[in-house]
């Protein structure tokens, strides 16, 4: 979606966005090294990290969290400086505080534990559902980290099946293969 459909998009739903006052969730896109993101920020924090299509997160944002949405540079821009400074190897925690409130209950308690692997690192689908207290939910877990709101700065990313292999990501393969040889490129 071009940047105009994405203003239309906005100016056509949020019809009492004027740009008079900031809306209540900046939305808005980020083009980085593993492709396009689109960015939601609540007034709690990050709601959104995708790489969904803008209108499936918009509409996602819209029904779950509130319809006062629009361009916001001074909330967004933030978060694109962090994902920036990430993707260059220069940031290895988030400050941004994040709002996980398009994940379910059980997702948000398996995407707080994943928010606890330390950079550069990874851990297994095995090993989050036992920190969880569930261990034999691995497909539970899995489905939880594939619909992962907030990508990169929740880091499903460090999460591996137990056979050594990559897995799936929300970004494709090649997406997780940048980001966890970003990681371990900054801390040699």
């Amino acid at each position: 979606m071009a940047s105009s459909d994405l203003d239309a998009l906005l100016r056509v739903t949020s019809p009492t966005y004027r740009g008079e006052s900031p809306p209540d969730i900046a939305f808005g896109t980020y083009d980085g090294a593993v492709g396009r993101m689109v960015l939601a920020v609540s007034g709690k924090g990050l709601v959104a990290c995708s790489y969904d299509d803008e209108h499936v997160v918009f509409e996602r944002v819209s029904r779950h969290v509130g319809t006062f949405i629009g361009p916001d540079a001074r909330r967004l821009d933030p978060v694109r400086r962090e994902l920036d400074a990430y993707f260059s190897g220069r940031l290895r925690a988030f400050a941004t505080p994040v709002d996980l409130a398009l994940a379910t209950s059980f997702a948000r308690t398996v995407l707080q534990k994943t928010m606890a692997v330390p950079y550069g690192t990874t851990t297994t689908l095995d090993e989050i559902a036992e920190r969880i207290g569930r261990p034999r939910a691995l497909r539970a877990v899995g489905n939880a980290l594939s619909s992962n709101p907030v990508c990169v700065v929740v880091p499903c990313h460090r999460v591996v099946p137990g056979d050594g292999a990559l897995g799936d990501y929300a970004g494709g393969a090649a997406a997780k293969r940048h980001l966890l040889t970003v990681e371990t490129r900054a801390l040699a």
